[in-house]
């Protein structure tokens, strides 16, 4: 490992970008990368798991059909992945991947399957068109942003689910870097994945530092080996039921203002 990864390491470094962040990268390179996500991901990212512990109780105990977004879905493996999980299991469930690339939603609707859509959006945008959903997730995402967006995502995620909110990346480390160096090599070739995972490495949390950036209502657990999952619960119903309360609050004072005016 160099001097300067490693120091990099001490830290997040938050200067660094990733190469298929870049609007004129190489479109074979990142459409190879998209395709190769599926292979990377049931490697590290530990989905399996947390769909077992996380996932699945929480649409079983819904005892009705349930609406899954994974919000910024890049090339969609990770939700496509859960969805058939899901599917073995016999839940009912529609399954939403949302981002805002289009680079990312043309690899993404390669991988559709029925019970599942891709849209071309971001958490503003969802927010907007009045979507609620009993679960969303995320992976990879948190440590792209900058301290401001990741409040906006975190606190938009809360607003989207009526249920468990599940942020999963990866858990910043010597260990992790080195492993992944040698690791990524025989899925490397015609590639982002990895330079792009090195620099998502360096550019991670750990576990106390995504907590405090986070903060309240966010717990930051380890549910395996480098990895971090942010788990909250949502607050949709609690804001429509609020909205509500408000409204018929406003209907009954401009009534008594109406008698009075009378």
């Amino acid at each position: 490992m160099s001097t300067r990864a490693g120091h990099g390491l001490a830290r997040r470094d938050t200067a660094l970008t990733e190469l298929m962040d870049d609007p004129d990268c190489d479109p074979r390179a990142l459409a190879a990368t998209y395709r190769r996500f599926d292979t990377v991901n049931r490697l590290v990212s530990a989905w399996g798991r947390v769909y077992r512990t996380r996932v699945r109780p929480e649409l079983r105990a819904l005892a009705r059909p349930a609406r899954v977004l994974d919000l910024g879905c890049g090339g969609g493996d990770v939700v496509v992945r859960l969805a058939g999980l899901a599917a073995r299991d016999g839940l009912d469930v529609e399954w939403v991947g949302a981002d805002p690339d289009p680079r990312a939603l043309e690899a993404a609707r390669e991988r559709s399957r029925p019970g599942g859509r891709f849209v071309a959006a971001g958490s503003r945008e969802l927010l907007a068109a009045g979507e609620k959903f009993d679960l969303v997730v995320s992976n990879h995402v948190l440590h792209h942003l900058d301290a401001a967006e990741l409040r906006a995502f975190a606190d938009d995620s809360l607003a989207l689910s009526r249920g468990a909110v599940l942020h999963a990346d990866i858990a910043r480390g010597r260990l992790a870097y080195g492993l992944y160096a040698v690791g990524i090599t025989p899925l490397a070739a015609g590639t982002f994945l990895r330079v792009d995972g090195l620099r998502s490495i360096r550019r991670s949390y750990r576990e106390p530092e995504l907590a405090a950036a986070l903060g309240t209502p966010w717990q930051v657990q380890t549910p395996a080996p480098f990895r971090l999952l942010a788990v909250a619960r949502g607050r949709a119903d609690a804001e429509a039921e609020e909205a509500e309360d408000a409204a018929v609050s406003g209907g009954a004072r401009g009534d008594a203002q109406g008698r009075a005016d009378a």
